[in-house]
């Protein structure tokens, strides 16, 4: 386990709660644990399969403080992905760095149904009480490349078949990009082969001939419907690799690991290999632990490995509601008795020391009230000073208002005279320019406003104009365009459409130039 976990615990235990298998670790050994138990000397880890979390990518402003962050991510998850407002789903993130942006943050967010935490994990905390970390599986595929189990910095794709659950990661650069649950879980694979075979198969058969059978030498008549099935597992496999590609930019895949919860005879990573002609290996790797023969799950293997790697060299993505409460003099209630024990012995054992307190206390309170008598006659002395201020603040105020109020009448009055002396002329004389341009191409108008800018250099006549077809403004912009060229600048932004009035709207602005 981690370094700060190794001073507290002294052994790991893995839960698998959808096979409700459990793995004690202690150091590099790792044994099956067939009836578990709450220690707490034991830390516990569990995770969620892919099919039980929603992921998504959302990017978040930089300006968002890291104080605000868990809020702005959960606020923008409920919009972005139209989640239940009803259900007060638990959300978890981490940050992705694969994207360079100036403006914002990018996240992976993982979304759970706190339902679904309930239903998942009732058999286990019936068993262990507490669950220090429960996280997604895919998450914990990082372990691998901060140990230098898999060491390549390309672009990698990890699938991993379960009962109840199958899913496909892709990591880049040594991080997380993306994951997907696929319905070849072994339940599903048995589903569809039965279909393919034509008749019902136990699913103790299935999962014998899976484990135990090897392609290349059984002569079984299961042998070409599995073939076909696998074959549709790999079609599969090939269009989400398809998408990812055109989805997160990647040119090529370094090497796909594929691999399941139970040793298999027939080498599917050969055979995805020659389907998909991308370098596969098989997803079991050597993680330096000693299991005297006995296979371990990967998944299990990869907790195990997760609790060993440092806390800033893994995704920290805890969903767990059922955490161990801390230590007996950190709970407020071990306050609470410690301090009141306390209280007791120190009551008991200097009775004297609080009666030469109460003296000191009373003597301390006859000099608190003379100072309060000194106090209270200056408070008084100063809130009334204090009222005749504001009093002669309150008239200066009204008097300021009516001086304002005065000045802007008259600077409202200077305005209209400036209008009436310079917009109006100029307008009536660029109206009149144009008038028999706008008659031309039967284009009325039907108001107009002017505007200068303060240093008189940018002029714009704006001219709301209304037509039987929107053919005739596009004209007549045109036409504009093309005689008045170096002379005015003419800006058209869009021309609307009233059912109502069955006319075109439209608003040109001319500018001097």
């Amino acid at each position: 386990m981690s370094t700060s976990s190794q001073h507290s615990f002294s052994s790991v235990l893995s839960v698998n709660p959808y096979k409700d298998t459990y793995f004690s670790g202690v150091s590099s050994f790792i044994t099956e644990a067939k009836s578990p138990e709450f220690s707490k000397e034991q830390f516990v880890i569990s995770y969620l399969n892919t099919k039980e979390f929603i992921t998504a990518q959302i990017s978040i402003s930089k300006n968002i403080p890291d104080e605000d962050l868990y809020d702005a991510i959960n606020s923008q998850a409920y919009d972005e992905l139209a989640l239940d407002q009803a259900v007060e789903y638990r959300i978890q993130y981490v940050e992705s760095f694969n994207t360079l942006d100036e403006e914002n943050r990018h996240f992976h967010i993982f979304i759970v149904d706190p339902l679904d935490l309930t239903n998942t994990f009732a058999n286990t905390v019936e068993k262990v009480k507490y669950i220090d970390i429960i996280l997604p599986a895919p998450l914990l595929i990082k372990s691998l490349y901060t140990k230098e189990i898999v060491e390549s910095n390309g672009v990698h794709c990890f699938i991993y078949f379960q009962e109840n659950d199958a899913s496909l990661t892709i990591y880049g650069d040594k991080e997380f990009i993306y994951t997907k649950s696929i319905k070849f879980s072994f339940v599903d694979m048995h589903e569809r082969f039965c279909e393919l075979y034509g008749e019902r198969v136990d699913f103790e058969d299935f999962m014998n001939f899976f484990e135990n059978a090897n392609l290349k030498e059984t002569e079984s008549d299961y042998k070409q419907y599995f073939i076909k099935l696998y074959k549709e597992l790999f079609a599969n496999i090939n269009d989400i690799l398809t998408y990812a590609k055109r989805a997160f930019d990647v040119e090529k895949f370094e090497n796909i690991y594929i691999g399941s919860q139970v040793q298999t005879q027939t080498e599917l990573y050969e055979m995805l290999e020659v389907e998909l002609n991308i370098p596969s290996n098989e997803f079991n790797f050597d993680y330096g632990f000693e299991s005297n023969g006995v296979y371990i799950d990967q998944i299990h293997s990869l907790m195990h490995l997760y609790t060993n790697t440092p806390k800033d060299e893994r995704y920290e993505c805890n969903f767990t509601t059922y955490r161990r409460p801390p230590k007996f003099i950190k709970r407020e209630s071990g306050k609470l008795i410690i301090l009141t024990a306390a209280s007791l012995a120190l009551a008991f054992a200097y009775p004297i020391t609080y009666w030469i307190l109460t003296y000191a206390q009373a003597l301390q309170e006859d000099l608190l009230k003379q100072e309060y008598n000194e106090v209270h006659n200056i408070k008084i002395t100063r809130e009334s000073t204090i009222k005749n201020r504001k009093a002669d603040k309150e008239k200066a105020l009204t008097l300021l208002a009516a001086e304002k109020k005065e000045y802007v009448d008259k600077k409202n009055t200077l305005i209209k005279i400036h209008e009436v002396k310079v917009d109006y002329p100029m307008k009536a004389k660029l109206l009149t320019l144009f008038a028999k341009d706008l008659n031309k191409f039967a284009v009325k108008v039907r108001s107009v406003g002017y505007k200068e800018t303060k240093d008189k250099k940018v002029k714009t006549l704006t001219l709301n104009l209304v037509a039987s077809r929107d053919r005739k403004i596009t004209k007549l912009v045109e036409y504009l365009t093309k005689v008045y060229d170096g002379k005015f600048h003419f800006s058209l932004k869009q021309i609307q459409y009233s059912k109502e009035k069955k006319l075109y709207f439209s608003e040109l602005k001319v500018s001097l130039l």
